[in-house]
């Protein structure tokens, strides 16, 4: 790639600065961009003309070890609304083997807040986010779309960023160098689209800091602690935890001899030896032998398969594996069957639906969609599909809560909707999940460790549009829905789900950027046996997305926190004496060892699929009717939990109708100016909220410091927990810079709609001043 070479040594001659409080991370001498650095969430309103500011060098930029400058355009103008230019910034476009960044001095206009990343600038977008990049010539009238190898045979004048995550960035190229204009065009289609996975900015960034020796990414805080499912002791301590005593650590898969997308250690039947599993492993589709997800108190168990092969012989093998895992119920329970790939949306249609809403929100005129806003909505099918995946999941909830029978999920690979489907049981059934740390080691055990093709499926080369699957987002949508219906019962906010998913852009992190961890070892070596890499271990150390604190700062981090959480109960002192307070068990009848599945919308079980012995065979107890039908089953069993008080530390399930499920409105519509509300929307009350849970906070610290003045500083005891705080606000009120959008700001990143609002908007500012009213009718009468 042309001009490689000369910016490496370009950049190895420029003395690094290192970032305070962010080890690995190279600073200019001056700051990107606008945006608070975490001591105030506000910036006072500016009225600004961009006027013609010197543009900032591209030397200005901050850049990342191993980050290196490939293209730059001086003169370059952003667009910030389609109907007048008088607000656009000018300023200096250049390109990176990480992401796309404009430097200028202009401040942007009606910016009121902004929550800063310190990996992305204000206007900077990942390359691994860029989805489409369009030149526009205007005096030709044409118009291409560029790929990764395409030339560029006419001079253009703007240039258009269409990104994955609903932003459409636009420049214009009407006072700058025609060639530098092309040149930059071409580079960022070409960066954004690579040929290979080893060009993606993980591998640079990795060869920098095994070149410099660099030990402060994986610091004492890397992500917060969370397991990362990779190691024997993450599997074992979730086994204990979950009290699964028929259930151990297998090592068949070390070094990935049984199968490449299965994590090296997983969880199996205690009765199952690991000759066994090398036996069975050839059986199922890709060698993913059945794996264990969770384990209930009352014994039962939740399991993922990949489905069995065609031919009798192999059928026998299925029957063993079915066995096992039905024996490993203390009580010898049945288990119950479920074929995801018959009972949910495909792959295709998942994506497709997403096509479909993006259109919606940020393709189509707001003034053609106005009217039929909700019934556009409905026909793009996302939230329908957000509602099957609910539907399904505490479908299959009820199994396990209800009657204590383990449940499959049996999928073609068991790589794709099965990750949806349980970690979505798990969030319903496991309050530890609901907790931050808990969340962040689900997405590692049932995404990242499973096997979830993240590069595919996120399609960060750009060249798999067949294989390219919004499923994570799915799943966030899915845990927003539960979000917005039990507000107490989750320890994080929206907002910390809006950034994990745009954090899936971001190609440093390495939790996202592999089909499997064999695939992230191999690559690594790869480069190894080269000489390019040198890899401590088996594959090369890139920062877990749950480093927060390298893309945020501690203030920052606090809008992570849920001021509605409800947290365990701590201990109760009452007369004196400490009180502890537990869940009674419930009484569960066994049921008799079977395998449970759906026919025809109907219950069915086959009681001779498994051998008897000693006809020990129990019968079914009574209330398993097996000739009613799952919906009026799943209707019972829904009537029967609703009518029972909630309990925030145990089983929740969601109201799935179509008033209940609604639109991610910060993650969808962020980025339309139209859809803001200002000074309204779900931020008022958080903000409210917020201030009342600091109050509490400042008060319990400082009965705490009354009784334990030994307490007095210590860093954990004092450390606020809410991003709003009386101290910051005092009596002013809530600020008038707040917004439906916030923490985010739409100035900018969706300028091809007006910035003066909608048709309804500009009615309500100017048309209703001149309409009569009600007193000048009555006068006229």
């Amino acid at each position: 790639r042309p001009g490689t070479d000369r910016d490496r040594e370009r950049e190895r001659e420029r003395e690094p600065a290192m970032m305070s409080g962010r080890p690995g991370l190279r600073s200019s001498v001056r700051a990107v961009g606008p945006g608070f650095a975490g001591s105030n969430c506000c910036l006072s309103p500016q009225s600004c003309s961009p006027g013609r500011a010197g543009p900032r060098r591209p030397s200005e930029a901050a850049l990342l070890p191993g980050e290196l400058v490939v293209s730059e355009s001086s003169n370059v103008r952003k667009c910030i609304a389609t109907d007048t230019c008088a607000h656009d910034l000018y300023g200096t476009l250049l390109c990176t083997n990480f992401k796309i960044s404009f430097l200028t001095n202009n401040v942007t206009p009606f910016q009121k807040c902004q929550y800063r990343n310190l990996l992305l600038a204000e206007h900077d977008v990942a390359l691994t986010c860029v989805e489409q990049v369009v030149a526009v010539n205007d005096a030709k009238k044409k118009r291409k779309v560029l790929g990764p190898t395409q030339h560029l045979k006419f001079k253009p004048t703007e240039l258009i960023i269409y990104c994955k995550d609903f932003r459409i960035i636009r420049f214009r190229f009407d006072e700058s160098d025609p060639e530098s204009a092309r040149k930059i065009c071409l580079v960022i289609a070409h960066y954004s689209q690579p040929k290979d996975l080893r060009l993606l900015f993980g591998f640079a960034f990795a060869r920098e800091q095994s070149q410099d020796s660099a030990d402060g990414v994986n610091g004492p805080d890397s992500g917060w602690q969370t397991p990362l499912f990779e190691t024997y002791s993450d599997w074992d301590r979730e086994i204990k935890r979950t009290g699964a005593s028929e259930w151990r650590v297998s090592s068949v898969n070390e070094n990935y001899t049984t199968s490449t997308s299965l994590p090296e250690y997983f969880v199996v039947p205690s009765s199952l030896a690991d000759e066994d599993l090398k036996q069975l492993a050839p059986s199922f589709n890709g060698a993913r032998i059945p794996m264990w997800c969770w384990h209930h108190w009352t014994g039962c168990a939740l399991v993922r398969m990949a489905n069995i092969k065609p031919g009798m012989q192999l059928r026998k093998h299925d029957r063993r594996i079915l066995q096992a895992i039905a024996q490993s119920h203390p009580e010898k329970s049945g288990v119950f069957k479920s074929d995801l790939d018959k009972s949910l949306p495909r792959v295709l249609e998942v994506q497709a639906a997403l096509v479909r809403l993006k259109q919606l929100c940020i393709h189509d005129s707001f003034e053609e969609t106005e009217e039929k806003w909700l019934s556009s909505l409905e026909n793009t099918r996302w939230l329908e599909y957000v509602r099957l995946f609910l539907k399904h999941s505490a479908e299959l909830t009820q199994w396990m809560y209800n009657k204590n029978i383990s449940v499959i999920l049996q999928e073609e690979e068991g790589r794709d909707l099965s990750c949806v489907v349980a970690s979505v049981m798990q969030l319903m059934l496991d309050p530890h999940f609901r907790t931050t740390r808990g969340f962040q080691s689900l997405v590692q055990k049932e995404w990242v460790a499973a096997g979830h093709r993240f590069l595919d499926r996120c399609n960060h080369l750009g060249h798999s549009d067949k294989e390219e699957c919004p499923l994570f987002l799915l799943f966030l949508d899915c845990v927003w829905q539960l979000l917005q219906q039990f507000p107490a019962a989750f320890e994080f906010t929206e907002t910390y789900l809006t950034v994990l998913y745009d954090s899936t852009r971001i190609s440093l992190f390495g939790t996202f950027l592999f089909n499997s961890h064999h695939q992230k070892v191999q690559q690594s070596q790869d480069l190894a046996s080269n000489g390019s890499l040198q890899c401590e271990g088996k594959c090369l150390k890139l920062p877990p997305v749950w480093n927060w604190s390298l893309q945020f700062t501690d203030k920052d981090l606090t809008l992570f926190n849920n001021p509605l959480y409800i947290g365990k109960s701590v201990t109760c002192v009452q007369n004196g004496t400490i009180k502890s307070f537990k869940r009674p068990k419930k009484n569960i009848s066994s049921c008799f060892c079977s395998v449970y599945t759906v026919k025809n919308g109907r219950l069915s079980n086959q009681p001779d699929f498994f051998t008897r012995k000693n006809s020990t065979t129990q019968r079914p107890s009574r209330d398993l009717e097996l000739n009613e039908s799952l919906d009026q089953y799943v209707e019972r069993c829904f009537r029967d939990w609703f009518s029972k008080p909630l309990d925030l530390h145990g089983l929740i399930l969601p109201y799935m109708g179509s008033p209940h499920t609604r639109l991610w409105r910060q993650c969808y519509l962020r980025w339309i100016p139209e859809a803001q509300i200002t000074n309204g929307g779900f931020i008022s009350a958080f903000h409210q909220i917020s201030l009342l849970a600091d109050n509490i906070e400042t008060l319990q610290s400082r009965l705490r410091q009354y009784h334990h003045p030994l307490l007095t500083g210590s860093p954990h005891v004092n450390k606020p927990r809410m991003y709003f705080r009386n101290e910051d606000f005092g009596e002013a009120g809530m600020p008038d810079c707040f917004s439906s959008s916030f923490p985010y700001s739409p100035i900018g990143n969706l300028c091809r709609r007006s910035i003066l609002g909608t048709p309804l908007g500009k009615f309500l500012l100017t048309a209703a001043r001149m309409w009569p009213s009600t007193e000048t009718l009555a006068n006229e009468d």
